[in-house]
């Protein structure tokens, strides 16, 4: 079962400003946890969202309206993301109560999803 472990953005994340040494250490550590556990298939950040584009499809059959970063609201916005398989839900809810906080400071949000 694929799991997709959406790490919601901050303030700080928008602000394209990187996370201390010490939250770099541990997110290390817990991709190399799930790495070992065989469970990862990717892991990856995302730039601000200063740098992407919205499409919006506001009007059916018309072109989509095009807006560039960046966008307000951090909570709603996605920072990155784990793609796990692993064997039921319960288990991705563990690997997911594992994960560092991934803001740091008491500001990282984590949903979790299953993929179709």
């Amino acid at each position: 079962m694929l799991f997709m472990m959406i790490i919601k953005a901050s303030k700080n994340s928008e602000g394209a400003n990187l996370p201390d040494k010490k939250l770099m250490l541990a997110m290390d550590e817990y991709n190399d946890l799930l790495d070992s556990a065989g469970v990862k298939v990717m892991a990856k950040g995302l730039q601000p969202s200063s740098n992407g584009l919205r499409f919006s499809f506001t009007t059916p059959g018309e072109p989509a309206i095009i807006t560039e970063g960046p966008f307000e609201n951090p909570s709603t916005l996605v920072a990155g993301f784990f793609l796990i398989d692993v064997k039921s839900k319960e288990e991705a809810i563990c690997w997911a109560k594992k994960a560092p906080d991934p803001q740091g400071n008491g500001e990282g949000q984590i949903e979790l999803r299953q993929l179709y």
